[in-house]
């Protein structure tokens, strides 16, 4: 268990130097309330994006992507409109972005998809 957490914090250390490097303003970390939990929120392109980090040590079982399914994205919709609810931000210009990481021990691979869902 613990490594898997360790993992999951390299994973996110590495996503933010990322998007910071693609431009985005990260505004808050792990984010979570009584629903759930979002990894990354930041600003890109004049929208407030939700950002959802996976990685995986190989591709062998899948992408790290291809773990966020419909439920998932279920629950981020919720934890977002508790955000903007929290924070203020109706009508707040927003989307749902993914990260999904490749952890080799030779390399890693980071793919973003923005607008994932």
């Amino acid at each position: 268990m613990v490594n898997s957490k360790l993992i999951g914090k390299k994973a996110e250390d590495m996503a933010v130097t990322y998007l910071k490097r693609k431009g985005y303003r990260v505004i808050e970390r792990n984010y979570s309330n009584k629903i759930g939990e979002i990894d990354i929120i930041a600003f890109e392109g004049g929208q407030l994006v939700f950002i959802e980090v996976k990685a995986r040590k190989s591709s062998a079982y899948g992408l790290p992507m291809e773990s966020v399914n419909y439920r998932k994205q279920m629950k981020l919709r919720q934890v977002a409109q508790s955000y903007l609810k929290q924070h203020e931000m109706p009508e707040a210009s927003c989307r749902f972005d993914v990260v999904s990481i490749i952890l080799n021990e030779n390399q890693s691979d980071i793919q973003l998809i923005k607008n994932a869902f």
